[in-house]
């Protein structure tokens, strides 16, 4: 285990989407995870699971029944070790099962409490269901992609789930784990997408006091596709090309390379007829003719890549920005550290095939375990020989 989390202590309570991808940023940094898949009527809910879901890489699984006695009391157990606990349920579930943050922190001062959820803990709409694009929707995050006349475009649930939900969780855990260092207290953190994905969008909010984003326009604005500078293009072999050239002297040198003698940028009534001219230049070449051209300057213009495409890049090859493990291929750990780096160490488990060998680096003795499994607290699937 290495990373600049090394020697912190998890306990993620398994869920899907934000709650996983926190712990696996956590995990990935170093943290020791312990990762508790639920048991429902003896069979353990692989929510999305198996050996695929790399989220789920770098932390062992352990299959429980939180609505047994016994599961609850290694919950309470695991808690009093970990510095930190991750749960993804609706308000108040983790109260009515006795593992609530008052119940904890009588045990573990110390612990910081993570709470993901879409709306929040509080607010009329705290116990409503939803998804990544239901809490980008009411952030303001969504309307803010939308082409002129067409219809707001989600970026799969990049923006909610992901960078709005569990990228800030895992900081909130971060920062708090911090705090409790100095404080020796933990505290409870409530990390909505809401207001995650709310706070994605703070430079738009910028842009918009300072009257250079119109949100009663929306693909009209410089950075919403409405100018001709940052906005993607067709290729002559129906694939895409994303131009991003900002500033003067970027711009300048994007209209070199196409042969555009003009220097000077068009004005806002000129976006439209710059769009046409450029779209028709860039359906002359391929792709690849196109990245040979454009390749090495500064006229910030890259081919979009597909999911496929993106590992042999020579750029994500020299960085290695995506390793293969366990045969699956997928992003590195980010950031890069100088001196704790960290690194892959062991790919995705299948819920709870590590029940047993988990709990016992957490202290649990074969005894207990035996006792646990036969009261149905916790269930044993590849190890249970072990």
């Amino acid at each position: 285990m290495s990373g600049p989390l090394t020697g912190l202590r998890i306990v993620e309570v398994g869920s899907i989407g934000p709650g996983p991808f926190a712990a696996m940023m956590l995990a990935d940094m170093g943290a020791d995870v312990i990762r508790l898949d639920r048991v429902r009527g003896g069979v353990i809910a692989d929510l999305q699971g198996g050996t695929n879901n790399v989220m789920h890489r770098g932390r062992p699984s352990v299959g429980i029944d939180l609505k047994t006695p016994g599961g609850r009391a290694v919950v309470h157990r695991l808690a009093e070790q970990a510095d930190g606990l991750i749960e993804g349920f609706r308000p108040g579930v983790m109260e009515r099962l006795g593992l609530g943050p008052d119940e904890l922190h009588l045990r573990n001062q110390r612990l910081v409490y993570g709470r993901m959820t879409g709306y929040g803990q509080t607010g009329p709409m705290a116990q409503h269901v939803g998804h990544d694009i239901n809490y980008i929707s009411i952030s303001g995050a969504l309307g803010t992609m939308q082409r002129a006349g067409e219809k707001p475009m989600f970026p799969c649930n990049l923006l909610g789930d992901f960078g709005g939900g569990g990228l800030l969780l895992a900081f909130g855990m971060a920062c708090a784990l911090v705090e409790a260092g100095t404080s020796g207290l933990g505290q409870v953190i409530d990390a909505s997408m809401v207001d995650g994905s709310a706070v994605l969008a703070t430079a738009l909010w910028g842009l918009q006091a300072g009257g250079m984003y119109d949100p009663t326009s929306p693909g009209t604005n410089f950075l919403d596709s409405g100018a001709h500078w940052y906005e993607v293009y067709e290729t002559a072999d129906s694939r895409y090309i994303s131009v991003g050239a900002l500033e003067p002297e970027f711009y300048a040198e994007l209209l070199g390379l196409l042969g555009i003698e003009r220097t000077a940028r068009p004005q806002w009534q000129d976006w439209e007829a710059g769009k046409e001219e450029f779209a028709a230049l860039f359906r002359m070449r391929s792709l690849d003719e196109w990245t040979r051209l454009l390749d090495g300057t500064d006229a910030c213009a890259t081919p979009v890549l597909r999911l496929d495409e993106a590992p042999d890049h020579p750029h994500n090859v020299a960085r290695r920005t995506f390793v293969e493990a366990e045969g699956i291929v997928q992003p590195a750990p980010a950031p890069r550290f100088s001196r704790t780096e960290a690194s892959l160490d062991r790919g995705p488990s299948p819920a709870g095939a590590d029940t047993r060998t988990a709990l016992r680096d957490w202290g649990f003795s074969d005894p207990e375990l035996k006792e646990l499994e036969r009261d149905g607290a916790i269930t044993c699937t590849q190890d249970a020989g072990a």
